[in-house]
């Protein structure tokens, strides 16, 4: 079962002391967001998905190689539904 986007959110923000400061406005809205077909004002989970991944390159670790992999699945998956 997938989890949802704002308990990885919160699992991200526990391991990611400093985030970089162009992931910090995705990451906030991801702990708003429950699964890829919620939005976020007027942007789609999947855009600050995607958005979140291209700033959190500082972001290093196996925590965040795997949450990393788990959000590009859940990106994946939405294409494909």
């Amino acid at each position: 079962m997938t989890r949802s986007i704002n308990t990885i959110a919160r699992e991200i923000s526990n391991d990611w002391a400093k985030p970089y400061f162009g992931a910090v406005p995705y990451l906030d809205a991801m702990h708003s967001l429950n699964t890829m077909r919620d939005k976020y004002y007027y942007d789609d989970a999947e855009s600050v998905v995607l958005y979140f991944l291209a700033n959190a390159n500082t972001w290093k670790g196996e925590t965040a190689r795997a949450i990393k992999a788990e959000l590009k699945a859940m990106l994946k998956g939405n294409r494909n539904a």
